[in-house]
């Protein structure tokens, strides 16, 4: 059973924001319907999804940690900036934590809003700052056995969230 969402709505409420950290694996064409939820008022909603890669075959699984309530508080809080700087209507952020194997997925992020301009940006948005700002930590563990150190943030992701500033 998923973990249970932490929500987020501005004080009108017109703008939900679904933030889960969950062990198990999502259902995107769900958590996709669950945010249009045939409202009338979304143009579009793009989505993100980031996959477990092998590492050229010599990955067994990716290990994700995390700091729990940090990690909810942290994408909430980039969630609520998007909010401030694009009209969006909905926004889902989730995060897997544990073991995952190679082409599993470990995040999804949605944005809605009137307009596909609106919602491509803040996803990107989104990806890019949960990528540098949410307290994750990555660690290999290899086809041979052994576990590999924890992963580094890659300069490029640091790169992509600063052209937001």
């Amino acid at each position: 059973m998923p973990d249970a969402p932490a929500h987020v709505t501005d004080i009108a409420g017109e703008t939900p924001v679904i933030v889960r950290v969950q062990n198990g694996i999502f259902d995107i064409a769900d958590e996709t319907a669950k945010l249009a939820d045939g409202r009338a008022d979304i143009g579009a909603v793009v989505s993100f999804i980031g996959y477990c890669r092998d590492e050229g075959g010599r990955l067994a699984a990716l290990e994700l940690e995390h700091y729990p309530g940090m990690a909810e508080g942290e994408i909430a809080r980039i969630a609520n900036v998007a909010r401030e700087r694009w009209p969006l209507l909905g926004v889902t952020c989730i995060h897997r934590y544990g073991k995952i194997a190679p082409g599993e997925p470990i995040v999804l992020v949605l944005a809605a809003s009137s307009h596909r301009g609106a919602a491509f940006q803040a996803a990107e948005f989104l990806m890019d700052f949960m990528k540098t700002r949410a307290p994750f930590w990555k660690r290999e563990h290899l086809k041979d056995g052994t576990t590999g150190e924890w992963v580094e943030h890659k300069d490029t992701d640091q790169q992509a969230a600063d052209r937001w500033a």
